[in-house]
C-alpha cells in the first residue's frame, strides 16, 4: 500500500497524539550545541580581529551597522540602536567615543533638524574594511561548519510538518479533478424514446 494511502487511514487524533508525545531528539540537541559553539567561535574571532585593529568589539559592530544598513535605510541613532540591540543612551555613548577618535561624524537632517544622522569618516571606513576583509576570509574558510549546523536543524522534518503535508494530500484528493485545458466536458444526453414505440432494428 502506498505511503499516502496509509496516512489517510490515520485519524487527526492519532497524529496529534504523536506530536504531543514527540520530544527533542539527541540529533537536535547536538545540532543546537554545535550551532551555539560555531556562533560563539565566530563572534570571539571577530572580537579578536577588531582588537588587532585597535577597535573595541562594540566599536567595530557599530561601524559595521552604519556601513551595512539595508538599502534605503538611514543611519539615525534610533535605527543604529535598534540594529545593535542597544538602548538609545548606550548607542549615543558609543557614537560619542567613535566621534572622538575621528571615525564617524554626526549631522542634522536637512528635512528634520531633530533627526541626527551618523556617517563614516575615511579613518573609520579604513579600519572597518581591514577587519571586514579578515572576517570574510575566515568565514569562507570555516563557514561550511556553521552552515551545516543550521541545515541540520532547519531541514529536519517536525511532526507538525508531517501533519501539514498529510492535510495537503487529503485536500488534494477531495478536490474534483480539473481538465488541463480548462474546458468543461459536454454532457452526453440520451435521446428519450416515447413509451409504446419499439426501437428500430
Amino acid at each position: 500500500m502506498p505511503l499516502q494511502a496509509c496516512w489517510l487511514d490515520i485519524s487527526y487524533y492519532d497524529i496529534l497524539l504523536v506530536v504531543m508525545k514527540s520530544t527533542t531528539s539527541d540529533a537536535e540537541y547536538r545540532a543546537l550545541a554545535e550551532l551555539r559553539y560555531r556562533i560563539r567561535h565566530f563572534i570571539q574571532e571577530g572580537d579578536a580581529a577588531a582588537q588587532r585593529s585597535n577597535l573595541e568589539p562594540q566599536q567595530y559592530l557599530m561601524l559595521l551597522a552604519i556601513r551595512g544598513l539595508p538599502h534605503g535605510a538611514v543611519a539615525t541613532i534610533r535605527t543604529l540602536a535598534e540594529r545593535m540591540a542597544l538602548k538609545h543612551h548606550s548607542a549615543v555613548e558609543l557614537i560619542d567615543r567613535l566621534e572622538s577618535h575621528g571615525l564617524v561624524r554626526r549631522s542634522r537632517s536637512q528635512g528634520d533638524k531633530r533627526e541626527v544622522r551618523v556617517s563614516l569618516l575615511p579613518q573609520g571606513s579604513k579600519l572597518l574594511d581591514r577587519v571586514a576583509r579578515q572576517r570574510l576570509s575566515e568565514l569562507k574558510a570555516s563557514g561550511a561548519a556553521l552552515a551545516d549546523a543550521i541545515t541540520a536543524l532547519v531541514e529536519r522534518r517536525h511532526p507538525l510538518q508531517m501533519i501539514l503535508q498529510i492535510n495537503e494530500i487529503t485536500e488534494a484528493q477531495r478536490r474534483p479533478s480539473v481538465r488541463r485545458d480548462n474546458t468543461t466536458p459536454r454532457k452526453r444526453t440520451k435521446k428519450r424514446i416515447p413509451r409504446g414505440r419499439k426501437r428500430s432494428a
